[in-house]
Formats: C-alpha cells, sequence, structure tokens
C-alpha cells in the first residue's frame, strides 16, 4: 500500500513538471521577446540610467528699424548685398547651431568632450557609445543628439536646449551655443556692411570713370570740331547775320531812293556792289549756322549728347558719393542683434529620462512585436500541409 502511494506521489510530480515545462515551451516566446525586454528596460531606467539635465534659452534677431535709415539709399544696398530679414538671420543661426564649425567654435571655450564623458553618466549614455571611437565626427553625431534648436511656430522665438549629465554642465553648453550665436551675428554684420561699403565704392568709381570719360569725350570734340560751344557761337553768328540783314536792307532803301530822284547817278553801281557785298556776307554767317554739314546746328546735336552725358555722369558720381557715405554711416550701426528673451537656465532637477514612459515604450514595443510573429505563426500553420 505505502508502495503504491510513493508510485502515485511519482506520477503526480511528473505529470506537474511536464505541465509546467509544457507551459513554459508555450509561452517560451512571449517571455523572450516581452518579458525580457521589459525586465531589462525596467532594470537600466530604474537603476542604472543616468539622470539627464536640460537648459533651456530662447532668443531672437531683431532687424534693423527700416525707418532709420533711407528708403533709396543704404537700405537698397543691404538688401542689394543678401541683408534679408531676422527671420533670415535666424535661420542662419539655427543651420549654424546645428553645423561641426559650432561645435568646433563651441569646443574652443567649453571642454565640450568633458561634458559628455562625465562620470555622473551610465557607461550607456556617456561619450563615446559602445559603438563610437573617439573622432570627432563620433563626438558630432553624440552632439547632434544633445542638442536641439528651432523656431517656436507661435511665439517666434528660437528655442534651443541642451541636455547635460550635470545641471551646471547643461547650462554652460547651452551658454556657449548662445555666445556663439552672438557672435556669428556679429560676423554677419560685419560682412553686410562690408559688402554695402564695396559695392557703393565701385559704384563710385564707376560713377568717376564715367565723369573722366565724359569730359574727355568732350574736350575731344572740341579740339576735333574747333568749336567751343555750338549754341553760344550760333548766338554769335546770328547776331552778325542780323546786324548784316539790317545794313542790307538800308543799303537796298538807299537804292531805291537814289534810282528814283537820280536813275544816272554815278555812285548807283557802288551802292549795288556794296548790296552784293553784304549779301555774301549774310549767306556766309547763315552757312555757319545751318545749311551746310559744317555748320553749327548740325554739330548742335553731338556737342548737346556728350554735354548731357558729362552733366548725367557728374550727378550719378554725387549720388553715389552720397550712397557711400551712407553706407559708411551705417556700418557704424548694427544692422542685426541676437536678443535674449530666456537666459539659459541652471536645472534644479534632472528631466530625462522619463523612466516610466520608457518602460511602457519597450512594453508596447514588445507587445506588437510578439503579436505580429504570433500572427504569421498562426497563418504559416494554417496554410501548412498536413501530413
Amino acid at each position: 500500500m505505502h508502495h503504491d502511494t510513493n508510485l502515485q506521489r511519482d506520477a503526480d510530480a511528473s505529470n506537474e513538471k511536464r505541465e509546467a515545462f509544457s507551459r513554459i515551451k508555450r509561452w517560451r516566446w512571449f517571455g523572450l521577446f516581452v518579458v525580457l525586454p521589459t525586465l531589462l528596460a525596467s532594470l537600466y531606467f530604474g537603476l542604472i540610467a543616468s539622470d539627464v539635465y536640460v537648459s533651456e534659452s530662447r532668443f531672437v534677431i531683431k532687424a534693423p528699424d527700416a525707418k532709420s535709415s533711407g528708403v533709396g539709399s543704404i537700405g537698397a544696398i543691404l538688401q542689394g548685398s543678401g541683408g534679408g530679414s531676422g527671420q533670415e538671420q535666424a535661420s542662419e543661426i539655427i543651420g549654424y547651431m546645428r553645423s561641426r564649425d559650432a561645435l568646433a567654435d563651441l569646443s574652443k571655450t567649453v571642454d565640450v568632450r568633458a561634458a559628455f564623458s562625465s562620470d555622473e553618466a551610465d557607461a550607456f549614455s556617456r561619450f563615446p557609445l559602445f559603438y563610437q571611437d573617439d573622432s570627432f565626427e563620433a563626438l558630432f553625431s553624440y552632439y547632434e543628439s544633445m542638442m536641439t534648436v528651432s523656431t517656436d511656430a507661435e511665439t517666434g522665438l528660437t528655442v534651443l536646449s541642451v541636455k547635460g549629465f550635470t545641471a551646471p554642465d547643461a547650462q554652460k553648453l547651452n551658454l556657449g551655443l548662445l555666445q556663439q550665436g552672438e557672435e556669428l551675428v556679429n560676423r554677419l554684420n560685419s560682412r553686410i556692411n562690408s559688402q554695402a561699403i564695396s559695392e557703393a565704392d565701385e559704384r563710385v568709381s564707376e560713377a568717376q570713370k564715367r565723369v573722366r570719360d565724359a569730359r574727355i569725350a568732350l574736350a575731344e570734340y572740341r579740339n576735333r570740331s574747333e568749336v567751343l560751344d555750338p549754341q553760344q557761337q550760333g548766338i554769335g553768328v546770328l547776331a552778325v547775320s542780323n546786324e548784316l540783314i539790317a545794313q542790307q536792307a538800308a543799303l537796298e532803301a538807299q537804292l531805291v531812293q537814289i534810282r528814283r530822284t537820280a536813275p544816272n547817278h554815278p555812285s548807283i553801281r557802288a551802292l549795288e556792289e556794296r548790296i552784293a557785298g553784304v549779301s555774301r556776307q549774310i549767306a556766309s554767317q547763315t552757312g555757319r549756322a545751318v545749311g551746310t554739314p559744317d555748320g553749327l546746328a548740325s554739330r548742335m546735336t553731338e556737342y548737346e549728347n556728350l554735354a548731357v552725358e558729362q552733366e548725367f555722369a557728374s550727378q550719378l558720381l554725387t549720388s553715389a558719393n552720397t550712397a557711400l557715405e551712407q553706407a559708411r554711416s551705417e556700418a557704424q550701426k548694427q544692422q542685426y542683434y541676437l536678443e535674449r528673451v530666456v537666459e539659459p537656465n541652471l536645472p534644479d532637477a534632472p528631466t530625462l529620462p522619463n523612466r516610466l514612459k520608457n518602460i511602457l515604450a519597450v512594453l508596447f514595443a514588445s507587445l506588437c512585436l510578439y503579436l505580429v510573429g504570433w500572427m504569421l505563426a498562426v497563418g504559416i500553420r494554417e496554410h501548412a500541409p498536413e501530413d
């Protein structure tokens, strides 16, 4: 009887083992793909993951006041030199802060590598990560994951957030990037002003050359045509011609009077010759002014063109000199500036990682992966041929 009891007990124990083994076998994939990742995530985020502090600052790029500069002078020059709006400048700052140049410049004032390799960070978070080397490219890749900079659509402000494993490191990195942004704005100002002055100076040189060429062309024309001023000389010629016409009229009146009173007077012949001589002089004076290819009238058009070109070139030179002086004056002022709306804060508590959220995210992702695999397995079994 006792022997039968022992056998029964052994049989029950064996059945329990088989059931437990069957249960484990049935749920092994669930444990592998769901339970194990969730346990590992709970262990890492609950006990190992280091605290991460986030320092945030906000700034805006202020554009120059359009009322403070002439609309048609330096303002036009700056716009033609790539001055743009404050929003465009903010985009340049954002692009710079995300670049390798920003990291290289920041490393000159802040020990970025030491901040990201802090002893406060866990082995899975500190730089370099297990799959990275200690190169600058790896540091830049890590830097990109530790900072974000973007424009807030609601306020129009640019938001800069920097992560660190200690609160002072996060604030120091944020402040360093902000200072680098301010220096870039100053360099952009300098570049815009230099370009504006250079273009204005180039316009002055072009205007000076145009004035010079116009004066030379006018002088050459005067020497070639032997005419100082066709208009003034034409007035003189016409004045002489008018005097000769009046003289001719007087002589003709005198001749008519003599012929009427003494048709055979001996002075008639001499008077006719004088009238003929005056007529020739009148024709000569008129020819100097008009009616011939070499007349003053035919030379007037070219002379006036040259004179107008000289006058226009002189006015252009005056305008270019004024624009140059305005450009130099505006260069003494700051065209754009970075205004800090919110200073980089010193975080008093870590905000990352969000431990519970990360654990739940791993659990959800694991469940999704498991369910997808389970449905695939069920589908394969249903369509498998039966032996």
